[in-house]
């Protein structure tokens, strides 16, 4: 595999003459480069009028290597031919090298260039490419392209010390300028200025073999600006090394070159609006600076942008009123580091209700138009504390987290965002702090951490009960001045405190359709319709006891009756009710029923839960740890009113409930999953121990524990 490098441009806020006459001075040998031993001239020509000059010298350096390897190689030395064009009527250098040692097994090709500034003549610029190619080493490939690698790279930084140090030492000689190439004067004199310009023509155009690409001796050319503010306008709209410190943060030379290489190719090959550098550098810092996979991550990332107009989204978009009213989280000031804070109230938020009344694509939304005013924030906090942010900080409380969390849907909704936020918006999440977690928490975890890459886990801090007052805990990261209200601080917090989403804002799936919006739950809730006498059923196959049945189900229209069967053998295939018998016009409302009629119960089937009457507006969760292999059946039945025990006549209120049932027809809207046991296991005692601060979402809980199944359903009313 070829290695390559290429460095950002390095300026130098010294005259282009001025730099040549330090650049100079580093030969016959450098005492700054200890494995360069030397180099003999091999060709040189010079124009009569000066201006140009080229040399190619032959350079010897003694390779920092293992003492076997060189015993193998056969060489003591390696030998580079470099050739230097140094033009000053143009005012540039170009620097060419090649290993002459071991060409035939290694190829290495380094170009270096001097040129004045484009929009400062008295500043120089410097910048430099070189490929590595190891054919074949005698079996020690890898060994010799790290040994390569390690000594370029740990050499390049190095120019800037070598060019200063004979920067202070022509000054200390009095020199602080060479005037500029001027062409010569025909006069009789003219000889002699010929003569002279040559010579110093020619002692300019010494220069340390940069061919030693291996070496990384051509590095040592490079150096970084002087001064701190960012040069814009250079070449080609190439990277200066003070803007990527500046802006970017201290990189490594070869992380630099993967920078500068993958934005390149982005300009050539994108036609679109490529990201901004800071973000580039995410996706390289995301894939270990490999540009291969960072280059196909980022690909995918800039097409779905352009798909959704995600660039657009902070002022195309305006998020649902519910959203602004019930989405406990928002920006809060910054952290110690100066990365923007964003505070969430997970505790308080009513993750279901925000799902069943907007959907899954307006959360999705919402939650990338967060994640853009973060990459926003991040700019302007660059700017303001004077070094480069990245990223930012999470806050998230836990303080009333119990089991609503924990719907599947809601939780499926979740790990979808965490997918699409892992793939565009890699490295922006500089630390997350998770405060008063509850016993329930590590369900939610042992859920969610599968799906959150392994360096964003690492940045997670995790703190239960009142731990973060504590050493360590929160303090060490946020001023105390700023520490939110509701975490005993000082400073008052706007972002809202959540609650319950009425039910009156829920919407179907088909009315989230009509407005063009995606539910999460499409895919994952089905509809039915239940009759009295035609009760909707379906079949859970178990191969494995112990595995977890769970489900989730809102009861839309009617009151209806939940029971839960086992079988030994499996059911007729489902038959459908017909569409004449029960009219039903709906094609979300199917009805499949699965018992057979002559099947008796406790003989062909047996139940296995208590039966859950359950009321109109109704939502339920709840779970079943299997005991046997065999067939499940989950049923949804209509639901009679009972008559009037101390009257034959019914009563007024059963009158009007009845009327309210159109036609004796129910509809729920329902999901279920089956658990492996060992996904499972540990989770009941946490669930049904868990305790609430959301002090709604506690009253309004109700669990119900079979200990012959392990079971819980949880219910929630809504005032």
């Amino acid at each position: 595999m070829v290695q390559k490098y290429q460095s950002p441009v390095r300026v130098y806020k010294y005259p282009f003459e001025l730099i040549m006459a330090a650049y100079e001075r580093r030969f016959p040998t450098c005492p700054l480069i200890p494995m360069f031993v030397g180099s003999d001239t091999v060709n040189e020509f010079k124009s009569e009028d000066g201006a140009i000059h080229v040399i190619e010298r032959r350079c010897k350096l003694d390779v920092d290597a293992p003492r076997l390897l060189k015993k193998i190689a056969g060489v003591d030395f390696v030998y580079f031919v470099q050739k230097n064009s140094l033009n000053s009527r143009e005012r540039t250098l170009h620097i060419e090298a090649h290993n002459e040692t071991f060409s035939n097994r290694v190829i290495i090709n380094e170009h270096c260039c001097y040129t004045v500034h484009p929009e400062n003549e008295d500043w120089t610029c410097f910048e430099q490419s070189a490929s590595l190619d190891i054919k074949s080493f005698f079996g020690f490939e890898s060994t010799v392209e790290k040994i390569a690698m390690k000594q370029y790279t740990s050499n390049i930084k190095k120019g800037k010390e070598i060019i200063e140090y004979y920067l202070r030492q022509l000054e200390e000689e009095g020199v602080t300028f060479v005037p500029r190439w001027t062409p010569p004067s025909i006069t009789p004199s003219s000889e002699t200025s010929s003569s002279s310009c040559k010579k110093q023509a020619a002692s300019m155009a010494v220069v340390i073999p940069d061919a030693a690409f291996k070496e990384g001796l051509s590095g040592d050319a490079l150096s970084s600006p002087s001064a701190p503010e960012p040069v814009v306008g250079t070449p080609d709209d190439k990277l200066d090394a003070d803007y990527i410190k500046r802006y970017l943060g201290d990189l490594t030379p070869l992380q630099e070159s993967c920078l500068i290489r993958l934005r390149q190719w982005l300009q050539e090959t994108h036609k679109g609006k490529i990201p901004k550098d800071e973000h580039i550098l995410r996706f390289l810092r995301a894939r270990d600076f490999n540009i291969d996979k960072a280059r196909e991550i980022m690909c995918q990332s800039l097409t779905w942008r352009k798909q959704h107009q995600v660039d657009y989204i902070l002022d195309t978009w305006t998020p649902p009123q519910v959203l602004q009213d019930y989405y406990a989280g928002g920006w809060h000031h910054h952290d110690k580091d100066g990365r923007p804070l964003y505070v969430l109230r997970l505790g308080q938020m009513d993750t279901k209700g925000l799902v069943r009344a907007l959907g899954e694509e307006a959360l999705l939304r919402y939650v990338l138009s967060i994640n853009e005013e973060g990459l926003r924030r991040c700019e302007e906090n660059t700017k303001v504390f004077g070094r480069p942010i990245s990223s930012w900080t999470c806050l998230v409380d836990l303080e009333g987290l119990n089991m609503r969390h924990l719907w599947r849907p809601g939780v499926k909704a979740l790990l979808r965002i965490i997918e699409v936020v892992e793939a565009n918006y890699p490295e922006t999440l500089g630390r997350l702090l998770i405060l008063r977690a509850p016993r329930v928490f590590p369900v939610l975890w042992t859920l969610v951490s599968p799906f959150i890459d392994d360096n964003t886990r690492r940045k997670f801090l995790i703190y239960a009960g009142n731990d973060y007052q504590g050493p360590g805990g929160l303090l060490d990261y946020i001023d105390k001045e700023i520490i939110p209200d509701f975490l005993s601080g000082e400073c008052m917090c706007e972002v809202p405190e959540g609650g319950l989403v009425p039910k009156s804002l829920y919407r179907t799936a088909e009315e989230l359709e009509n407005e063009d919006l995606k539910l999460w739950t499409e895919t994952i809730y089905q509809s039915a319709s239940v009759f009295k006498g035609a009760p909707h059923e379906i079949l859970v196959q178990i191969v494995d006891a112990s595995s977890v049945i769970t489900w989730d189900f809102d009861v839309c229209k009617g009151d209806i009756v939940f029971n839960i069967y086992h079988s030994k053998r499996s059911p007729q295939p489902p038959k459908k009710d017909s569409l004449g018998a029960h009219s039903i016009t709906s094609p979300g409302g199917n009805n499949v029923q699965l018992i057979d009629k002559v099947w008796q119960l406790g003989r062909d089937y047996s139940m296995v839960e208590s039966p859950l009457i359950c009321k109109e507006g109704e939502s339920v969760q709840g779970s079943h740890v299997t005991r046997w292999p065999g067939f499940y059946i989950l049923q949804w039945k209509f639901h009679s009113m009972p008559a009037c025990a101390a009257s034959s006549l019914p009563r007024v209120d059963d009158v009007l409930a009845s009327l309210q049932v159109s036609s004796h027809k129910c509809k729920v809207m329902y999901y279920t999953e089956v658990i492996g046991s060992e996904d499972f296991r540990g989770s009941m005692t946490s669930l049904e121990s868990s305790h609430s601060g959301f002090s709604q979402l506690s009253a309004a809980t109700t669990s119900s524990s079979q200990s012959h199944s392990s079971s819980m359903i949880s219910r929630w009313r809504f005032c």
